[in-house]
């Protein structure tokens, strides 16, 4: 079957289209409303049909004869541990671990929040919670105690399973004072909180809340699965605004279970039994989507990796999993194909490894470089796939069907749009672009499967975010153009979101720490081009006029505040102290003229600037720095 006849398809009868892909999971009750919208074109699918994620990713291989296939291999470096889990011990665990819940009171519809390392554990705990019919929400074990806090608010978990600690390349992180320190913050506090203690670190517990993991698993009782309606939501993930307050995707059991079912054969060409590795954590929708619930639901054997792409020991790493355990698809972001590229260019460490059953490695979280994308491609031998998708959509937006049609591949560009989804360029009134032409990226309602309909408790946030630009469409928050054949080119984000490494943050969370600091005046912050990460946020700073602290010593204390308030994943870099901003009349700072002068772009100075010579005053700062020519 050719893409065109594939994607032709899903335009023309989305309803018997999804149909047939929802046939290919195992329901308790089939879907009869394969399709619902409301009056805004929102579409809700498979609403009534009956069954449970948990169930489809593990007691029906098991019952289908899966059992002793291996579901997931751990690999840890940094503890030089591995271990690994058959679908019937993955199934059995999940189980009792289920029970463990239970017996603390979890039901069904109850949010249980996970804040946990790259462990099989924060697999297993994903897996219980949904087998409850309950709604998990994984916090990045990198974020600090106020970005806690703000999830544990929102969401209002009756439970939260934790680890004793994280572990980093050169150091380990305490979890347990992060998570006391949140919920002293947060004004919702969980009934309970399980913490799976690990060997390099024992945490403090505090009676009558907190309980031990491995003791509480062990009186457990294994329980069954309980049915949810496909409408019901299977977890929130937490994304970052423009507001600096964290939008809840709510992602539904039902079109979840079937886009991701779909997209493992069509996007990435695996079967059940292959080995399918996502070098992502469980925190970020990737981890969710393709380190659990995709192959799982497959059929495959999923890689859990507690490692870094350098360093654990060396730039060899990815390729040496890889190889250990014959990795069919390998995916990544481009950020870990950098860092392997800086510690390795001649890619020697390759040339030691095995690597005859990768067929293909994927990249998403940021747009793929050309560079990069043609040394990985060379030095590795194969087919380097870029696609592109949000933590919104749960799943590719555009991308080269590997299992449909493999299309030529252009560099810079993330192919055409996947099956389902209805990509139009559009301008600020809603007209589409021809074909060459920027505009908004935006996404004609209804939306297909696994896609957001909402934001947790909040639906005017959700309408607010996503739908009220452009009537008719979801607005993706990106900008680019879709050339003569169709191929579409992201060109990244238009509003205030930096994305490092893959990690959308938002700057007005990064300037509300900045402000914080008693010597700062104003701030604005902007993203800095970065050959490693992509971007790094850049404070532009104005002191207040009494403040006497050297710029050296008000960039650590920022880097800190920055790092406890958000996490070391912010990686912020550079502080820049200037007598003033640039604004517009109506106050406005000017980020964008800003960002460009930074990057060494192509920049306009606005009519409505309040003073044209702020600008030749910021551009002889930065030039002093060497941070412009």
């Amino acid at each position: 079957m050719s893409y065109q006849t594939e994607y032709d398809r899903s335009m023309q009868d989305p309803e018997g289209f999804w149909r047939k892909q929802a046939e290919a999971l195992a329901w308790f009750k089939f879907p009869q409303q394969i399709l619902t919208s409301d009056a805004a074109g929102l579409g809700y699918w498979f609403s009534d049909g009956e069954m449970n994620t948990a169930y489809m990713a593990l007691d029906h291989h098991v019952n289908n004869g899966r059992g002793d296939q291996l579901a997931l291999i751990f690999d840890s470096p940094v503890t030089q541990t591995k271990s690994t889990h058959t679908y019937s011990e993955l199934t059995d665990v999940v189980a009792r671990t289920a029970g463990m819940l239970a017996g603390l009171g979890v039901v069904k519809g109850d949010r249980v929040i996970i804040y946990m390392p790259m462990i099989p554990e924060a697999v297993i705990a994903m897996l219980a919670v949904a087998r409850l019919g309950a709604i998990h929400s994984v916090v990045f074990g990198g974020f600090a105690p106020p970005e806690l806090a703000l999830r544990i608010d929102d969401a209002t978990p009756k439970v939260i399973l934790s680890a004793s600690c994280g572990i980093e390349i050169k150091r380990t992180v305490e979890y347990k004072p992060l998570l006391d320190r949140a919920i002293d913050l947060a004004t919702h506090k969980p009934q309970s909180c399980v913490i799976y203690q690990r060997t390099q670190c024992t945490a403090t517990m505090i009676a009558g809340r907190d309980h031990d993991w491995t003791s509480q698993l062990a009186k457990a009782s294994p329980v069954g699965c309980t049915p949810v309606k496909g409408c019901d939501p299977l977890y929130i993930l937490y994304t970052s605004g423009t507001t600096g307050k964290p939008k809840g995707v709510v992602r539904e059991n039902g079109g979840h279970a079937v886009a991701l079912k779909y997209s493992m054969k069509a996007i990435y060409n695996v079967e059940a039994g292959d080995v399918f590795w996502a070098s992502s954590d469980v925190g970020w929708v990737v981890g969710h989507s393709y380190i659990v619930y995709g192959p799982l639901l497959q059929g495959c054997t999923t890689v859990v990796y507690e490692g870094k792409p350098i360093m654990t020991p060396d730039a060899g790493a990815f390729w040496r999993v890889c190889s250990e355990y014959g990795v069919k698809a390998l995916f990544s972001a481009p950020t870990a194909f950098r860092a392997v590229k800086k510690e390795d260019p001649q890619a020697l460490l390759i040339k030691q490894y095995d690597l005859s059953k990768l067929d293909t490695i994927f990249s998403a979280g940021e747009r793929l470089d050309t560079p990069t994308e043609a040394w990985l491609s060379e030095m590795s031998g194969k087919p380097v796939i870029d696609h592109w998708w949000q933590t919104e959509t749960g799943w590719a937006i555009t991308a080269n069907l590997q299992g449909i049609e493999s299309l030529p591949v252009k560099p810079g560009s993330s192919t055409k749009p996947v099956p389902g989804f209805n990509v139009q360029i559009l301008d600020e009134h809603g007209e589409q672009q021809p074909a060459g032409r920027q505009g908004y990226i935006a996404l004609k309602l209804p939306l297909p499967p696994a896609c957001l309909n909402r934001v947790w408790g909040d639906d005017d946030k959700f309408r607010e975010s996503y739908l009220t630009f452009l009537p008719g469409y979801y607005t993706s928050g990106d900008g680019g153009y879709v050339d003569q054949d169709g191929y579409v080119f992201v060109m990244g984000r238009v509003d205030d979101v930096i994305n490092v490494a893959g990690h959308r943050l938002s700057t007005g969370e990064i300037e509300e720490v900045i402000a914080t600091h008693p010597d700062v005046a104003e701030c604005a912050v902007i993203a800095r081009d970065d050959e490693l990460k992509g971007q790094t946020p850049m404070g532009l700073v104005v002191l207040k006029s009494a403040a006497t602290i050297d710029e050296a010593n008000l960039h650590r204390q920022l880097v800190s505040l920055i790092r406890d308030n958000i996490g070391p994943i912010t990686c912020y870099k550079d502080t820049v102290v200037l007598a003033r901003l640039p604004k517009t009349r109506s106050g406005k700072t000017l980020r964008k003229t800003l960002c460009n002068i930074v990057n060494g772009r192509e920049y306009t100075v606005p009519s409505t600037i309040d003073d044209t010579g702020v600008i030749p005053e910021i551009i002889a700062v930065l030039r002093s720095k060497k941070i412009v020519a």
